[in-house]
């Protein structure tokens, strides 16, 4: 088997392993794979290929894994749908326990649960949610 192969099967392998992981770490490293076996299949010597595997691998994780994680810890301002929901308050407007309830978040109804099960909020209280699950809010004081 050709070299520059060897290299596209330690890359998927590394990019299997960063699917099922999500570290943030293995594909960074697949793509020094990726160079390495470019640096095979121009014929160049093994050392090369290990040299262009370690600089562009450790270039990626440091590059590439900050850029990746500041993307998951998107400010609440930025967020979207239902995640922009999460930590903003609500106001009980149908007594809310166990079996359901209901509070007004910005302007809109929301059905709504304690988020602990023993949690119970009466009219007029001021809840934050903590939580959207499906279409309902789980809050708590």
């Amino acid at each position: 088997m050709p070299e520059w192969g060897i290299w596209l099967i330690v890359a998927a392998g590394l990019v299997a392993g960063e699917v099922l992981t999500l570290s943030f770490v293995l594909g960074a490293i697949a793509l020094g794979a990726l160079l390495a076996a470019g640096v095979a299949a121009i014929g160049l010597g093994v050392e090369l290929q290990l040299a262009g595997f370690a600089v562009a691998a450790v270039a990626a994780v440091l590059v590439l894994r900050p850029l990746a994680r500041s993307h998951l810890r998107t400010p609440a301002r930025l967020r979207t749908g239902t995640a922009a929901l999460v930590g903003s308050s609500a106001t009980v407007l149908e007594r809310v326990h166990e079996g359901g309830g209901q509070v007004r978040i910005g302007g809109e109804v929301w059905t709504a649960r304690p988020y602990e099960d023993a949690g119970e909020f009466e009219p007029g209280a001021r809840v934050e949610v903590l939580q959207i699950r499906g279409a309902t809010a789980l809050v708590a004081e």
